[in-house]
């Protein structure tokens, strides 16, 4: 199981901010978040730019912090939290992925994402590339204390 492979760093709300705008999210469009978390990319997909959001996520101690706040919101008709591995879950109807996972869980993830992403599908990894995939656009978002990369792929 790949939660014992990535440790949960949340990536920062600008960050997310970030990834959906590269990514062009339009109202009513599908994200998912794979490894979502605590759900603030999902909630920012919903808030800030209309969209649906489907989060996937192996640790119930953080499904139950997601499915918290996104009742707090008022969100639970434009969010849906999977309690459960990624990769055993169907994505196909994404019209939008978010990453934050290591390198070497992008790689493994890779044939998932080649057999059910529908062609124009966007995926946007946070600091971590896909091996194999050329991105149409890497950024450098400068932080702070820490700089962060954010790859933008087209299937």
């Amino acid at each position: 199981m790949y939660h014992y492979l990535v440790p949960f760093v949340s990536t920062p709300e600008n960050v997310a901010r970030f990834m959906l705008k590269l990514a062009e999210v339009k109202p009513g469009e599908i994200v998912y978040d794979l490894g979502s978390g605590d759900g603030r990319i999902l909630v920012i997909a919903a808030k800030e730019f209309g969209a649906r959001g489907v989060g996937i996520e192996i640790r119930k101690d953080l499904v139950e912090e997601s499915l918290r706040r996104i009742k707090s919101l008022g969100l639970e008709g434009a969010i849906k939290i999977i309690h459960g591995d990624f990769f055993q879950v169907n994505i196909s109807e994404a019209d939008v992925v978010t990453l934050y996972l290591l390198t070497s869980v992008n790689e493994r993830l890779k044939p998932k994402l080649e057999k059910e992403l529908r062609p124009g599908t966007r995926v946007v990894s946070h600091d971590f590339e896909i091996p194999g995939w050329t991105p149409v656009k890497v950024i450098d978002l400068n932080e702070d204390w820490r700089s962060h990369k954010i790859y933008l792929y087209k299937v």
